[in-house]
């Protein structure tokens, strides 16, 4: 009789335990093929509202859908069997009442079977996150930079920039783990600032444009495979994957032109009688 190795998840404590042990790596994904790549190095998959812009060609995240997370949240489980899988509460599914949150956060949860979500967002989403922790949602919070606020801040340039910004950004990641996140995205912030928040508090950090002085990083996979034109200043891009890609299509396009394509000589003819 065979017998099968189930692979152990990883869960929102496990990470929350991780805290000022070893870094903890994280990635995006947005479909089961990437999440089989990613899930094989990586401590927390997150499907972020990224997919908006990098798979969809949107301009922003704002015109992100809970549907649209639901689904690209599907796909990763599937492909994902070893990491946590995190997703995304999307613009307009949490913001209008603590009960509204827990409606989209519990879809996601039920619809995916994901193991936490995130939202963006401190003091003013601190009473959310214990309101869904207390209810069996677990939460990654996201601080710093917040995408879903673009329409406010006018740019996606980094944020602490003075000692006003520095404050109320040390404070939004104090009041989101005293709520109950069991970490916290820390994005585009200065380094002195991203070490002090570490140190100051009892949950994980996971930077992307933060410094290595967070517990963790985290980067849209897109950028940092090269697939995307543009970047932010703090991506490295670890291969250049869409100029791989445009050049294999080139060479299939002209082969196509050329009839020289495998397959154009016929490999499929009648075997003779």
């Amino acid at each position: 009789m065979s017998t099968q190795t189930q692979i152990k998840r990883i869960t929102a404590p496990d990470i929350r335990a991780r805290k000022g042990a070893a870094p903890i790596v994280s990635l995006t994904a947005y479909d089961a093929v990437m999440a089989a790549l990613v899930d094989k190095h990586c401590d927390f998959i997150l499907v972020g509202d990224s997919v908006g812009m990098v798979v969809h060609g949107l301009s922003s995240t704002v015109p992100v859908t809970l549907d649209m997370m639901i689904m690209h949240g599907q796909a990763v489980m599937r492909g994902a069997q070893r990491a946590l899988v995190v997703v995304d509460l999307p613009f307009g599914s949490y913001e209008g009442s603590r009960e509204q949150a827990f409606a989209s956060a519990a879809r996601i949860v039920q619809e995916t079977g994901c193991g936490a979500v995130k939202l963006e967002g401190g003091r003013h989403v601190a009473e959310t996150i214990e309101f869904l922790t207390s209810r069996g949602i677990p939460v990654l919070a996201h601080v710093g930079l917040t995408p879903q606020a673009i329409n406010t801040l006018g740019t996606f340039r980094a944020r602490g920039r003075n000692v006003e910004e520095e404050t109320l950004i040390a404070d939004d990641a104090r009041a989101v783990a005293e709520a109950g996140a069991f970490a916290v995205v820390l994005e585009a912030i200065a380094e002195p600032l991203a070490a002090r928040i570490t140190a100051d508090l009892a949950i994980p950090t996971i930077g992307i444009g933060a410094s290595a002085a967070c517990d963790g990083q985290i980067l849209v996979i897109d950028d940092m495979l090269g697939l995307t034109l543009r970047v932010p200043k703090f991506v490295k891009r670890y291969a250049e994957l869409g100029a791989a890609a445009d050049a294999a299509i080139a060479a299939y396009a002209e082969e196509v032109k050329a009839r020289t394509f495998p397959g154009a000589t016929n490999v499929y003819a009648l075997k003779k009688t």
